[in-house]
């Protein structure tokens, strides 16, 4: 049997499979083994099982040993404990509780400080899932108290949640840098700008909503003493501290990537110890945590370092690259329909499901139109972040409906993030139509 039909049919049943909500990186482990297994056994035209036996199981260990053993790899459990202990510390809750108290004056500004709040939650855990879950406990409940319209309260908790994606550290970028051998430093500061132009579209978006309907937001909030703002406002040192850490450490030249993460785990839990908002008990709840979640993902990352060799063995990546050439399509309209792939991938599948599943398909097609992998890998992570936002199945609106309960449910919340949407499609459009806005920033790292 010809490799690339293998390779077809392989990728048919991965994707039927994930359709029936099969996890990932048992879908990618499995199918990638039999694939494999195939292709070996098929070497010389003859159905030769006891030939792939050792070949596929080679495959296999020493691509997942690979993988485990990938320094950079050493990143993601550090920035993943640096997520849980902050957040049991209550360092990434005083971002919103400042950004409160200093725009409570300002109609619509409770609204506006969820996004800010949200935005650093998920920057400093680097999981927007996490952010809409623990943030839609806090933010949302206040603005329906305060008399927000409830498609307000919900949907700029869930949009604002994405946000850590793209601002430094994030997962999302370590995994791209790993598979497409680019440089982490170069992709964190390559997210800042998109980031803030994200924050600055969403910030919009309420202020535009707002004018069109007065009603979807209270009267002015109380004034608040500038000796309360202030006060607030040191409250949330911490927060700041571990972004210098991370952005000045890396980028002054004091610290690697991975060195700048076990640094700030060590300051975050020191502390969340000295303000005595962290306990021996927080800590192992964060230590084990950590544990679970890392291993969710490296589980992953490791069926999808599979799933790339077996992609190799198949062919699909050149024939993909030559079909498409054959077909002369312009860098364009080859962007066109990456994004529509992966906005439709983005309404079934989890963020990093979706880049280990597309990456080896992608990247020959990128490569070969010569396009800027750092670039790329910006464009793809805000794809990412659309695609938990987007229906049928944005995972962080249904996750904040879980959260809050009856009063958020998922049509409810849809109803109000069609608006965020809209500035997320603006944003990447500008990501793609000007990529110094991704570039300016990562060009000056060597």
């Amino acid at each position: 049997m010809d490799p690339a039909t293998i390779g077809l049919i392989a990728f048919g049943i991965m994707l039927v499979l994930l359709a029936m909500r099969v996890p990932i990186a048992f879908s990618l482990i499995g199918i990638a083994t039999l694939a494999a297994f195939t292709i070996f056994a098929f070497r010389t035209g003859t159905f030769l099982p006891e030939r792939a036996f050792r070949a596929t199981a080679s495959l296999v260990f020493s691509n997942s040993f690979d993988l485990v053993h990938t320094f950079d790899l050493s990143m993601i459990p550090l920035f993943v404990a640096l997520g849980n202990i902050a957040y049991r510390a209550g360092i990434t809750t005083a971002v919103y509780d400042a950004a409160k108290v200093w725009m409570m004056r300002q109609r619509g500004g409770v609204a506006v400080a969820s996004i800010v709040g949200c935005g650093g939650f998920s920057a400093i855990t680097g999981s927007s899932i996490a952010c809409a879950s623990t943030m839609g406990k806090i933010c949302t409940p206040e603005m329906m108290r305060l008399g927000y319209d409830p498609r307000l309260a919900t949907a700029s908790v869930a949009a604002g949640g994405t946000m850590g994606s793209l601002i430094p550290p994030s997962v999302l970028f370590i995994i791209y840098a790993i598979f497409t051998e680019t440089s982490i430093n170069k992709l964190f500061l390559a997210g800042v700008l998109p980031g803030l132009l994200t924050l600055a579209g969403f910030t919009l978006t309420i202020w535009v909503w707002m004018w069109v309907n007065p009603k979807v937001v209270p009267e002015r909030g109380e004034a608040i003493p500038f000796r309360e703002k202030m006060a607030a406002a040191r409250s949330a040192w911490p927060a700041l501290m571990i972004f210098l850490i991370v952005v000045v450490g890396i980028y002054g030249g004091f610290f690697t990537a991975t060195a700048a993460a076990a640094v700030s785990v060590v300051v975050t839990t020191a502390t969340g110890f000295a303000s005595r908002k962290l306990t021996i008990k927080d800590t192992w709840e964060a230590v084990r945590e950590t544990c679970l979640q890392t291993s969710a993902i490296f589980i992953v990352a490791a069926g999808a370092k599979i799933f790339v060799a077996a992609i190799a063995l198949t062919g699909m990546a050149p024939a993909l690259v030559d079909a498409v050439s054959a077909a002369e399509l312009s860098q364009t309209t080859l962007l066109l329909a990456i994004c529509a792939a992966y906005l439709v991938l983005g309404m079934f599948l989890d963020p990093i499901g979706i880049m280990v599943l597309t990456l080896p398909l992608m990247l020959p097609l990128v490569e070969a139109y010569d396009m800027n992998l750092i670039w790329f890998g910006v464009v793809v992570v805000k794809l990412l972040e659309i695609g938990l936002i987007t229906p049928p199945v944005g995972l962080n609106v249904f996750v904040l409906s879980n959260v809050v309960g009856k009063t958020a449910p998922v049509g409810m919340i849809f109803s109000g993030i069609w608006r965020f949407l809209c500035a997320d499609i603006v944003v990447l459009y500008l990501i793609i139509s000007f990529p110094w806005i991704s570039l300016v920033l990562s060009q000056a790292v060597k």
